[in-house]
């Protein structure tokens, strides 16, 4: 994981483990599962209390992102290939045929690596 200090501070505690973040023992997130294809970005804040949530808050301490998932494409056999019959011109045949190969689209395995992490100084009296 990519880590960022935005600013001079203290900042808040977390800890990594497998493909979990957890943030002062008070937010969990499995990355994984919140991996998209499009890139996925979290922000935790703290209320007026000190207590950390994610989105809104009154207080902005750290930003999660996550970048969109990557597939590997190879090129299979289409299993749905009908050949042509013989007599038909493939320019005129106009009956629909399925193309002879297909993009088959494997997902990339998750990697934390990949994952950027940006903290914020925590404000006086938070957390």
């Amino acid at each position: 994981m990519k880590v960022i200090e935005a600013n001079e501070g203290r900042k808040v505690e977390y800890e990594e483990n497998g493909s979990w973040l957890i943030f002062d023992d008070q937010i969990s997130l499995n990355l994984k599962k919140l991996e998209a294809d499009n890139d996925v970005h979290i922000d935790i804040t703290a209320n007026a209390f000190g207590k950390l949530q994610t989105g809104e808050g009154v207080y902005y301490v750290a930003q999660l992102t996550i970048p969109a998932r990557r597939y590997e494409e190879t090129e299979i056999e289409n299993p749905d290939y009908v050949e042509p019959p013989e007599d038909e011109e493939a320019e005129d045949s106009g009956a629909g045929h399925v193309n002879r190969t297909i993009t088959k689209k494997d997902p990339v395995p998750f990697s934390m690596d990949n994952v950027t992490l940006t903290l914020y100084a925590l404000k006086e009296g938070v957390l």
